[in-house]
């Protein structure tokens, strides 16, 4: 008995830890952000005062990494705990594409859906919009928002971009002259579950209405008395950007941005506590680096400016292995349950977002397929600081064949097999280096990557046995596993249309067309 008592007091001692009933969910993915957009991460960052209160309140996680560093592998990767060598999801879906993420994957909606979650999307999808490659189709029972990223169709307020972008048509006219990097012809399509509410979407207003439709999401779910599961991915930091007010002198277009994502990121947490503070995990991560080529309309990298690339041209961001490219801002904010006020130097992933989740909600993984993330509630709760031993990094468009594995982590060796810069903001592309043997760089000592360890260093000598026994495991643990295959053929048909007979697809007044998710048609520019 005196056992028995004691052991009751330590349960108790330890009771705000334990997860005693399923907690709701929220996920936050922003778009292109640098590391160091975060205030609690870079001192030079002045507007992100909510993203700031949150890690003050939480836990800020300063190692870690997208999937991939690009839009559409990356949220295959968050929603499936596999990276894109394993889901299928390589490169980015187009608004003409018949496939997205391979229906044989799992979706972490489907199974929180199947735990008895309710589950919603609100913002960017780009994981495929035709046919059941719908959101609404892969385990989320609410869609809101756009199918592809909003640079992917032409508005009437076309917002900050270089190039810059026209506005659509709004009568038939000749052919304009095509514009490098500007989608002229069809204008962005906003969805409500599978029916088009706006085309084009008036981007002005869309974090207002995300905002909203997450507010209803929550109520409802709350109503319902079952916890939920909101996917938000946000349009912010992408390009164009389309800040609400001008800019304050001194912030620039890019900080003016910057403070409104912090404001709707400050809202969703405001909405989460007020149907119970400690009821919510709230995770906000960002899904790859900053578009460098956008100059001034580009994130912060922070310190990690892979200065050994930029030395030979090139970006060392946005679709490249540099730790710019993949590094990102992560926050977990949980009451009673994350630790407030502290910093967690584990090596994280997105691809742990899926496991961890599914673990705290009392669901099973998947059957018959292996995962590249963890279940890491362990560091979420303070009990360790021990996150992944390696990490993969997938080639994401600046050098090598994509999806590819020719970069990972080992400790605190970053290691290349070989590297390249995406387009910078001059214009310069950093042609692609393969390295045998490999480039190891000691980020302990050197953020930056800008020397690499000498081939004949002790250093070097004694760590490179241990992750040529890594990459080569990894390699056949993939080999071994069931991967599947995108497609990624395309037809015009796929482009979602709400009104076929008007120029740019325009929609008039509030209407909006319905389209069945199930029906594959080939009618031109039909999508769903």
């Amino acid at each position: 008995w005196a056992v028995l008592g004691l052991a009751l007091v330590l349960v108790g001692l330890w009771a705000p830890c334990v997860v005693s009933m399923q907690p709701n969910f929220i996920v936050i993915l922003a778009d292109d952000v640098g590391w160091g957009d975060l205030g609690a991460n870079w001192a030079e960052t002045k507007e992100t005062p909510h993203l700031d209160q949150l890690a003050a309140e939480g836990t800020r996680f300063v190692d870690f990494h997208s999937a991939a560093s690009t839009c559409s592998p990356s949220r295959a990767s968050l929603l499936t705990g596999r990276l894109g060598v394993r889901n299928g999801v390589t490169h980015n879906f187009a608004i003409t594409s018949l496939g997205g993420l391979p229906l044989n994957e799992t979706t972490l909606a489907e199974v929180l859906r199947e735990a008895g979650y309710s589950t919603g999307a609100i913002g960017k999808w780009h994981l495929g919009h035709h046919g059941h490659h719908h959101p609404n189709s892969r385990g989320f029972d609410y869609y809101f928002g756009i199918p592809y990223s909003h640079d992917m169709g032409c508005t009437d307020t076309p917002g900050y971009n270089l190039p810059p972008c026209p506005p659509c048509p709004r009568h038939s006219t000749p052919a304009r002259e095509a514009r490098k990097d500007c989608y002229t012809e069809v204008a962005l399509p906003l969805f409500k579950n599978i029916t088009i509410v706006q085309q084009p979407v008036e981007l002005s207003s869309l974090a207002t209405l995300y905002v909203d439709e997450a507010s209803r999401f929550i109520q409802r779910a709350s109503d319902s008395g079952r916890p939920y599961f909101l996917y938000l991915a946000l349009a912010h930091m992408h390009v164009p950007l389309t800040p609400p007010l001008p800019p304050a002198p001194g912030r620039g277009i890019y900080g003016a941005s910057l403070s409104e994502m912090d404001a709707l990121v400050g809202r969703i947490k405001e909405l989460a506590d007020s149907h119970g503070k400690g009821n919510t995990l709230l995770w906000f991560a960002g899904d790859n680096g900053p578009w460098a080529q956008k100059c001034e309309l580009a994130g912060r990298l922070g310190p990690f400016v892979g200065a050994w690339q930029r030395q030979r041209g090139g970006s060392s961001a946005k679709q490249t292995t540099w730790e710019g490219g993949h590094r990102v801002p992560a926050l977990v904010y949980w009451p009673g349950h994350v630790p407030a006020r502290r910093t967690s130097h584990a090596l994280l992933s997105v691809l742990d977002i899926f496991p961890t989740l599914v673990a705290l909600a009392g669901a099973a993984l998947p059957p018959n397929r292996r995962f590249d993330g963890l279940d890491v509630s362990p560091v979420l709760f303070g009990w360790s600081d021990v996150g992944h031993k390696v990490l993969l990094h997938p080639n994401s468009g600046a050098a090598g064949k994509v999806g590819e594995i020719e970069a990972l982590r080992l400790a605190q060796y970053k290691v290349f097999y070989t590297t390249g810069g995406a387009m910078a903001c001059d214009g310069s592309t950093g042609p692609a280096e393969r390295h045998q043997p490999p480039l190891i760089f000691n980020l302990d000592r050197d953020i930056q990557e800008q020397e690499p360890l000498d081939v004949a260093s002790r250093e070097y000598q004694a760590v490179l046995p241990a992750i040529s026994r890594a990459y080569a495991q990894a390699l056949q643990d993939i080999a071994a596993d069931n991967v599947s295959v995108a497609d990624y053929s395309q037809d015009p048909a796929a482009i979602p249309c709400c009104n076929v007979q008007h120029v740019g697809c325009r929609c008039h007044g509030a209407h909006g067309a319905t389209l069945d998710p199930h029906e594959e048609k080939r009618t031109p520019w039909l999508c769903l």
